[in-house]
């Protein structure tokens, strides 16, 4: 038996091709789930969607009636919600100093009231699913324990995304649900591409790494896959899917200039 046979999905944040979230949903349903995808690009939806045999829905994660209309229109379709996944962020690289009232709010609105929505709506889903509740999975960042330069609204926003997720965890364990937070360091997205791309970079983080890689998205997916069984009697974590990057840091903004600099000139 599949570890997923039965279960009914959902995926927040799979609009683009191949992110991570839409590496997520693959996984889930080569397990057995069936996936509701969902994000704010229709086209690469229906797409995906279509090549999944599953289905979709428009949601922006700032709105909360959308968040909401998603859960009831999960619950109307598959007649319960297993499985929600939110892997929607913004990489907002700023300097305290510099970073404006509307960036602010953007990541705020993004980042932490719509992960307030997310776990909201779908924690209210998944109750009438007692005792067997259901998983609830936040996409954060492991820069909430390593830090990066020029990224203070970035990982205030994702720290309080965790706080959220171990209160819901705390709160709503009674009725049978799990919420766990996942943390990849720097990974190659279609966000993160022009970044990969730049001489010296990965060679830098990589160095940072116990485990001698940088993450995939497909070793997100895999803690997604196992957080999401019934195997996991895990709740209120944050599980450090990046190679043990958070044993030693990642490289500052002086170290990373070097390196850019050094590859360039070799």
């Amino acid at each position: 038996m599949k570890r997923l046979e039965g279960k009914k999905a959902v995926i927040l944040g799979a609009a683009t091709s191949d992110n991570m979230a839409q590496l997520i949903a693959r996984r889930f349903v080569d397990e057995g789930a069936t996936v509701l995808v969902s994000g704010r690009n229709e086209g690469v939806l229906k797409a995906f969607s279509s090549e999944l045999g599953g289905t979709y829905a428009l949601c922006d994660i700032t709105s909360h009636d959308d968040v909401r209309h998603l859960a009831e229109r999960a619950q109307q379709e598959f007649g319960r919600v297993d499985i929600a996944v939110n892997a929607t962020g913004w990489g907002l690289l700023q300097p305290t100093l510099e970073l404006t009232d509307q960036e602010l709010d953007t990541i705020v609105n993004l980042q932490f009231k719509g992960v307030h929505y997310f776990l909201a709506e779908f924690v209210r889903a998944m109750m009438s699913n007692a005792p067997s509740g259901g998983s609830l999975i936040n996409i954060s960042s492991a820069t909430t324990k390593a830090l990066v330069n020029n990224h203070a609204a970035y990982i205030g926003t994702k720290a309080g995304g965790e706080a959220l997720v171990r209160c819901v965890a705390n709160d709503y364990g009674q009725y049978g649900i799990r919420a766990n937070s996942i943390s990849p360091a720097f990974t190659k997205t279609p966000m993160t591409e022009g970044s990969f791309a730049l001489p010296g970079l990965v060679d830098v983080f990589q160095s940072r790494v116990p485990l001698g890689r940088l993450n995939t998205s497909d070793d997100i997916a895999a803690a997604a896959l196992w957080l999401a069984s019934d195997e996991a009697f895990v709740t209120g974590e944050n599980m450090q899917v990046n190679g043990g990057l958070t044993l030693r840091g990642n490289p500052q903004a002086t170290d990373i200039q070097s390196a850019i600099v050094s590859a360039g000139s070799a």
